[in-house]
């Protein structure tokens, strides 16, 4: 190993990955991943299976100059011009979104895109990456490919968060054209206070010790990513812990290890404090305006329950789901259920935009 890397960093670099895991992973957890993929085999058919719906590829470009990988799968016949937009979660990319693409291809026209230096965008200046500029590409992003007409929002993770700062920002749309939005496993502030699942005191701690430690490593990143770590089945083991609750199969965990491997390290750590940072608490009265989804896994601990109780407790007149032994990547560990209060939630939102086709002066 290169005595460059001293061994305090080294100790101090398992140790985040063993802790943090998956932020989807905490921080490192993206660097054992990126190299338990290349020195571990896939599952064969998982591109096909997996991460392999393609819709109409659009790139638009934001006021900075940042490129956004944009696919649209547009409806056939169908009942109104509603639009969902979907927006992943951190170190993930838009392909996080596969079974509900699946579920709800045709039944309306759909929006997926890769937020700011993830996926297929363009790496964006380190000051853009906050939760308030993830709001503001969603607004552009709107403006863009959905202009006019109903539109019902979907967020995972750093996604919902994203939601959270677009309410915030325009306060208005969801008054006026946003009528349904399903928040998924994310929290409305707070996450430096979780405990990520271990012992009390020893969560918060790690919090504080991520962002200065991933930093360190990700000015090592070209040096980490040449290292072949001896501990990368312990990678896989932490994103099916803190990816997943008690049924997460190999295919699934390599599905998201693979998105994760490809986030830059320095992306990776560049977001953690926004994350950390995000607070979007007085915004949730916003959303009583629309029908609200919230979802949740039991064994979520990287957005544990609490977090969406605060979120359903703000805003009343949510419909809660908890889903039984899953984790924090409920969209792909129990995508059945989750499809199921989508398709559920889709219903209400119809019934409501034609509620108002056909209320008098409409």
């Amino acid at each position: 190993m290169s005595p460059d890397l001293t061994p305090a960093l080294r100790l101090a670099g398992r140790g985040l990955v063993a802790a943090g895991a998956l932020a989807v992973g905490a921080a490192l957890g993206a660097v054992a991943e990126r190299s338990f993929m290349r020195t571990v085999s896939g599952v064969p058919g998982d591109d096909a299976l997996l991460g392999g719906l393609r819709g109409e590829v659009r790139t638009f470009v934001l006021a900075d100059g940042t490129v956004l990988h944009v696919e649209i799968d547009e409806a056939q016949d169908p009942p109104d011009d509603l639009t969902i937009i979907f927006a992943h979660g951190y170190a993930l990319t838009l392909d996080s979104w596969h079974y509900q693409r699946v579920a709800l291809r045709g039944r309306a026209r759909l929006v997926f895109y890769d937020q700011r230096s993830h996926g297929r965008s363009s790496r964006a200046e380190f000051d853009t990456h906050h939760v308030d500029q993830l709001g503001a590409d969603l607004s552009d992003l709107i403006d863009e490919f959905a202009p006019t007409g109903p539109l019902l929002l979907v967020g995972h993770s750093m996604g919902g968060m994203t939601i959270m700062a677009l309410a915030d920002r325009r306060p208005e749309l969801f008054r006026e054209r946003v009528y349904g939005v399903a928040l998924i496993a994310t929290t409305a502030g707070g996450v430096d206070s979780t405990e990520l699942g271990m012992p009390v005191g020893l969560g918060r701690a790690i919090h504080q010790l991520a962002p200065p430690i991933a930093a360190a490593l990700a000015s090592r990143a070209p040096l980490l990513d040449r290292l072949r770590w001896q501990d990368t089945d312990l990678g896989l083991m932490l994103t099916r812990s803190y990816g997943f609750g008690s049924t997460a199969t190999e295919q699934a965990s390599r599905f998201v290890a693979s998105m994760l491997s490809s986030t830059p390290l320095e992306v990776v750590s560049e977001f953690l404090p926004a994350l950390q940072e995000h607070d979007k608490r007085s915004a949730l009265a916003v959303l009583e305006n629309v029908e609200l989804l919230v979802l949740v896994g039991d064994s979520d601990r990287l957005t544990p329950r609490a977090a969406s109780d605060e979120i359903v407790a703000a805003v009343p007149g949510a419909e809660y789901v908890v889903v039984a032994d899953c984790g924090h990547m409920i969209a792909i560990e129990k995508a059945a259920e989750v499809n199921a209060a989508l398709l559920d939630l889709l219903g209400r939102v119809r019934r409501d935009i034609a509620d108002d086709s056909a209320a008098p002066g409409e």
